[in-house]
């Protein structure tokens, strides 16, 4: 298994309940997709570095989890239809 970290920016403009919602049903997509071990870290609200959908604000979150190699492109593509997600990135963590 390899450690995996995603990378959310979410819509900043919504309400906390549902940005919320947002982050928990990606943790399940994880989780459908066999990850373990999985940690969220709240980035906090953040200045974009450019405009995305009219937006100039996202709400960053992190989550950090160990899964098999196929794992980050089956949660990519679910993610990448989520609303109110509006970046993601997943990368391999090095090894310690």
């Amino acid at each position: 298994m390899n450690k995996y970290e995603l990378a959310l920016v979410v819509n900043a403009k919504i309400e906390d309940e549902a940005r919320n919602a947002v982050v928990e049903s990606v943790k399940d997509m994880v989780v459908k997709a066999g990850g373990q071990n999985i940690e969220i870290v709240d980035g906090g609200r953040r200045k974009l570095a450019y405009e995305i959908q009219k937006m100039s604000e996202g709400c960053y979150y992190f989550i950090q989890f160990e899964a098999e190699p196929t794992a980050p492109a089956e949660i990519e593509q679910r993610v990448r239809i989520k609303e109110n997600v509006l970046r993601f990135l997943c990368v391999r963590q090095d090894e310690e």
